[in-house]
């Protein structure tokens, strides 16, 4: 994942959602997003991203944008196929429950008619909005989104930060440090009235890690290629800021029935931030 300067990172370095298509307040919505071209690639967790965003559009506007909701807990989420550059999005997300205080909603993205990420059972607490963004700024997209669309291709994509590794048990277990950015286009839009460090560019870099330890092990070693089946019990405790080093811990158990199992966990100051669990398989 690589970006290019924008002069107006809000609503572009890191936003997800060019169209909503269909909408009844409070209860469900569909949307699209198209992935421009020019990308190398658009993880999937960027695509989970991209649901949690049309969520979060939906709950907002049902509060008149008094709260936002923000990453914290995610029961379930499936990986079934690639996002590919130049494809369209087609998103979809069902309110369970919505007020001033939290979000409960799962969701999907499909391409051509092809889910390739479903969210199941995740929950976002709600927090004042104006301490995170314009009120007012919002709630002038959301009626742009629900009406014309904005211009597609504003995402120029995202420079994975640096990792660096600290001990490692090949195919066993890996410990790294990931350093956050002070400065990033994609603080601009994540957010503009108080930067924090997207979850799933976190996600996306501890599953990275646990890929990597995965090849290093049977089957994956002798030519099969492993690849992220789904992840569960995510649980973001805090936010992750600008400038902070997190210690990343990845453990692999060995596969059973073609399945391997990693605990993935983050960790500031040696007070636990993030966990997750990961299935691997082939």
């Amino acid at each position: 994942m690589t970006h290019s300067s924008r002069k107006d990172p809000h609503f572009a370095a890191f936003s997800f959602v060019d169209r909503i298509t269909d909408c009844v307040p409070a209860k469900r919505a569909r949307a699209q997003f198209a992935v421009p071209a020019e990308l190398g690639e658009f993880s999937s967790c960027l695509v989970a991203e991209a649901v949690g965003q049309l969520a979060a559009w939906l709950s907002m506007a049902h509060i008149d944008f008094r709260g936002r909701p923000v990453a914290a807990l995610a029961t379930e989420t499936r990986f079934l196929g690639a996002a590919v550059p130049g494809r369209t999005l087609d998103l979809a997300v069902e309110i369970a429950d919505c007020d001033d205080e939290a979000v409960a909603y799962g969701g999907s993205a499909s391409v051509s008619g092809s889910m390739i990420v479903e969210l199941v059972d995740c929950l976002g607490p709600m927090l004042p909005v104006a301490d995170f963004d314009s009120p007012e700024a919002l709630r002038e997209r959301f009626a742009l989104l629900c009406g014309a669309g904005a211009a597609p291709g504003r995402f120029a994509g995202v420079e994975v930060p640096p990792v660096s590794t600290v001990e490692r048990v090949p195919g066993r277990s890996m410990k790294a440090t990931l350093d956050v950015p002070a400065n990033a286009p994609f603080f601009g839009d994540h957010f503009p009235r108080r930067a924090v460090f997207p979850a799933t560019l976190l996600l996306d870099t501890q599953i990275r890690l646990a890929l990597d330890l995965a090849r290093e092990a049977p089957p994956w070693c002798e030519g099969t290629a492993p690849r992220p089946h789904r992840v569960t019990h995510v649980k973001m405790r805090s936010f992750i800021l600008p400038g902070q080093h997190v210690q990343l811990e990845t453990e692999l158990a060995p596969p059973i029935d073609g399945i391997a199992k990693a605990s993935l966990r983050a960790r500031i100051d040696d007070r636990v931030v993030a966990t997750a669990r990961l299935e691997i398989a082939a």
